[in-house]
């Protein structure tokens, strides 16, 4: 039986949707990649923690670490304590510490789990950072704690640098210092300022050629200490462009939530195997983990064509959670993984659940359907309703 329900356009006007019927993407239990394929998890809040949401976190981290699982459980690696967990939008630092110790603890009753953790500088009071050594000295602290626990680091872009540095100079001096004592390759991290504006600038210019140049200059530096680069750019030429000038062996991981099946695809130019394609660290992953995972295993298995029509309708989904601001994407991940029944409630870190309106709550689930990533569509259809209701929409 056809299940249909009243939502709201763009203008507020209430229509009846009924769903597609179609049936949910099915991933391949087991399945090989032939790409390495990370996903930023979220995290799932406490809704029943006495707390004042703006202003402290609390983690269910049952379900947490239950979502960790279930990506992992696909396939994916997962990319701890990253901007999808809310890392500088209610997320502090003794909170994503403990989440990164949890996870490794986690991965390590998994077999074939990967992981990797932000290592930032997010604990320090921007207005008591006064030079690039008090940055460096933030960016050691954290290192220091994810290495004791035996994490392996994914160098996060710092607000705190982007605020102290006078040139590209000075960002040279802090990745060399941190890159010098990595215990084992990194991932480097470039955030744009569309997913949050205080990153505006990264690499000492606004010249994103120029960046790129800079930032390449720290790689060739370091290439042993370098696993790869996630940039999120939202353009996908930049993206191409920095890949085919990589060192050897260093991977470009697309950040791109709006192109990445094509990049990941990738075109096979260039003089290394890692010039060709882009292997992944995406957001986007964690709200279509079925459809990433059953992709790239077509994809290892030769299967382009399967690939694209798998993810093709993933990528309006994508490009709508995403939509500016873009910082405000990770209240479209949270709404995905309650309607899928991941957790039991729709209430976020930080009451990021507010960021977002009921007409685009709306359309992003026209667009979940469409895509076939509504795994049981009666829970979400309940779950729609009664988020509906809450805005006094009945029926």
């Amino acid at each position: 039986m056809a299940l249909t329900l009243r939502l709201p356009d763009a203008d507020g006007r209430l229509a009846a949707y009924t769903l597609s019927g179609a049936t949910p993407v099915q991933p391949q239990p087991g399945a090989r990649f032939d790409r390495i394929a990370y996903s930023a998890a979220h995290v799932v809040a406490d809704p029943l923690a006495a707390i004042d949401p703006w202003l402290q976190c609390a983690v269910d981290w049952d379900a947490t670490l239950d979502y960790r699982r279930h990506l992992w459980s696909l396939g994916l690696g997962v990319a701890e304590a990253m901007d999808t967990a809310q890392r500088g939008m209610g997320l502090d630092w003794p909170t994503s510490l403990e989440l990164i110790r949890r996870s490794i603890d986690a991965a390590r009753d998994v077999p074939g789990a990967f992981l990797a953790s932000g290592c930032g500088t997010d604990h320090l009071d921007l207005a008591e950072v006064r030079s690039v050594d008090d940055v460096i000295r933030g960016y050691e602290t954290q290192m220091a704690a994810i290495e004791a626990l035996g994490g392996k680091l994914i160098v996060m872009a710092s607000r705190a640098l982007a605020r102290v540095a006078k040139s590209p100079a000075d960002y040279e001096r802090v990745y060399d210092r941190v890159l010098s004592q990595a215990k084992q390759p990194v991932v480097l991290h470039w955030l744009g300022d569309m997913f949050d504006p205080a990153l505006a600038g990264y690499w000492g210019t606004t010249d994103v050629d120029a960046a790129m140049d800079t930032a390449l200059g720290i790689i060739a530096a370091h290439p042993h200490k370098v696993d790869g680069i996630k940039i999120s750019l939202l353009d996908k030429d930049k993206e191409i462009a920095m890949r085919r000038r990589l060192p050897a062996g260093v991977r470009m991981y697309t950040g791109d939530d709006f192109n990445y099946a094509e990049l990941i695809a990738g075109d096979g130019v260039g003089t290394e195997p890692t010039h060709g394609k882009s292997d992944a660290l995406l957001g986007i992953f964690d709200a279509i983990a079925p459809a990433a995972s059953a992709a790239l295993a077509a994809l290892a298995q030769g299967e382009t064509a399967r690939f694209h029509e798998i993810l093709a309708p993933t990528v309006p989904l994508s490009r709508h959670i995403f939509r500016a601001p873009t910082r405000f994407y990770k209240t479209g991940v949270v709404f995905m993984a309650w309607l899928n029944g991941h957790q039991s409630h729709f209430t976020m870190v930080g009451g990021q659940q507010s960021t977002r309106s009921l007409p685009h709550l709306a359309e992003l689930f026209r667009l979940a359907d469409a895509a076939h990533l509504l795994a049981d569509p009666e829970l979400a259809v309940r779950r729609m309703k009664a988020l509906l209701a809450t805005h006094g929409v009945e029926g």
